[in-house]
Parts: structure tokens; C-alpha cells; sequence
């Protein structure tokens, strides 16, 4: 990946797993990205952070009572400003094809939201082979270590071990899914963790960071990239 990954697009611009967002980190020349991919009660693998539609779209409820059908009409941008209203919830195929023709690279987050683990990972491993979606281009990550482990078992793609605070078993798990990276919370990340995972191997990534100090100071630790809502400040 890059050393400024643009979170879910580039939020701070445009609205968050959006089409939006993502010609707006093209625009603004990034090489990467983050987006959340999951699961509506139909099925449907649709691009959206939260178990439910009310804080980025103009709908309420759950996703797991929503089909693909009451959600594709609903306004996922005017949240964000007017500038963006009428922005939809895009489907996961639309999404790689725009990002595959846009050049960009993708770290595609797993959120299951309680959604069928099986479904979700077939639904996104299914829709990268559909789209032929480069491998130098893509890497998978999740909180959920259960949904790494089912997608390795479907895919050759590049995985990352995703964690709120650096756990104990991060070896173990990194291991068992054949990580090549280690994603952690910036303001949870200590200087001792950082070079335990930097001298075992592994890439280290963090989020969510949006000041140049935080960022100086994750450098000086061996970081190689974070994640920001603002990487038009940070490039």
C-alpha cells in the first residue's frame, strides 16, 4: 500500500464508501484507498460502514432488514454537505470496476455487521474474480478474524489483521491467515508494539490519522502508512 491511504475515500471531502469519494481521491492523486464492504438482508454486498442506514443516508433501520431495492434510492451524500446530495449507496461490482479503472489500489474491509459470514465472504470473492481485480492492487482486511480466515480459504489475496489495540496472539493470528500486514489504531499503538510487529515482518498500518504530529511521530516508530479522513493535508 501507500504511505497516506485515503479512509473510506477521502471523508473529510466527500462522502464516506461512495463512488463520490472515490473519483475524489483520484482527483486529489492518491494511490490508495479504504472503503467497508458488507451485507443487506437480500444478499446484496453494498459499500457501508454501520449496521444500520441512519447516520450517512437519509433512510433508517437495520441493513439486515433492507434489500438492495429499498436502499438504491435512498441519498447517501446530503449528510455530508449539499454538495453531495443525491450520492447513492453503490453495490461492491460497481465499485471495483470504477476503482480498477481509476488505477487505484483498495483495502477492502470485511464488516460483517451480523451478516452470514459464508455469504459476505462468497459474495466479495465472487464479485474480485468477476471483476478481475488485480492482486498488486487489493488487500482484505477485518476486525473479524473468523471472516479472514474463511476468505483465505476461498483466496490467494493479500490479507491484513485488523485490531483496535495490539492483542497478544497478533503472531498467531497474522500466521494463520498469512498476513502481510498489521493494521492498529493509531492513538492505541505503542513505540514497543510498532517494532514488535516492524522486526517480525509485517507491514504496519494505522487509522484513523488526521495531524501531521501523530503522523511524525508513527514514522519515527517504523509505521509504513496510515489511514486518514484528510490525506490532502498529510501527502
Amino acid at each position: 500500500m501507500s504511505e497516506v491511504i485515503g479512509h473510506r475515500g477521502v471523508a473529510s471531502l466527500a462522502p464516506e464508501n461512495t463512488l463520490a469519494g472515490i473519483r475524489k481521491a483520484a482527483e486529489l492523486g492518491l494511490e490508495w484507498i479504504e472503503l467497508d464492504v458488507t451485507l443487506l438482508g437480500d444478499g446484496s454486498a453494498v459499500m457501508f460502514h454501520d449496521p444500520r442506514l441512519n447516520r450517512t443516508t437519509n433512510g433508517r433501520g437495520h441493513l439486515k432488514k433492507q434489500t438492495f431495492d429499498s436502499v438504491k434510492s435512498l441519498d447517501a451524500g446530503g449528510w455530508h454537505s449539499g454538495q453531495w446530495q443525491g450520492e447513492r449507496v453503490p453495490q461492491l461490482d460497481e465499485t471495483l470496476r470504477l476503482i480498477k479503472d481509476l488505477g487505484l489500489g483498495l483495502n477492502l474491509e470485511l464488516k460483517p455487521n451480523r451478516c452470514d459470514l459464508h455469504l459476505l465472504v462468497d459474495r466479495v470473492v465472487t464479485a474480485l474474480e468477476r471483476e478481475n481485480f488485480p492482486s498488486d492492487k487489493l488487500l482484505v482486511s477485518s476486525f473479524n478474524h473468523k471472516a479472514l480466515v474463511l476468505f483465505r480459504r476461498r483466496s490467494e489475496y493479500r490479507i491484513g489483521c485488523l485490531f483496535e489495540t495490539l492483542p497478544r496472539s497478533w503472531r498467531h493470528k497474522a500466521k494463520q491467515v498469512g498476513a502481510v500486514s498489521i493494521h492498529v489504531n493509531a492513538k492505541k499503538l505503542k513505540e514497543a508494539g510498532a517494532k514488535n510487529v516492524k522486526s517480525a515482518g509485517y507491514e504496519l498500518y494505522c487509522y484513523t490519522v488526521n495531524d501531521t504530529q501523530l503522523f511524525s511521530r508513527l514514522k519515527g516508530w517504523g509505521v509504513d502508512g496510515i489511514f486518514s479522513d484528510c490525506p490532502q493535508d498529510l501527502k
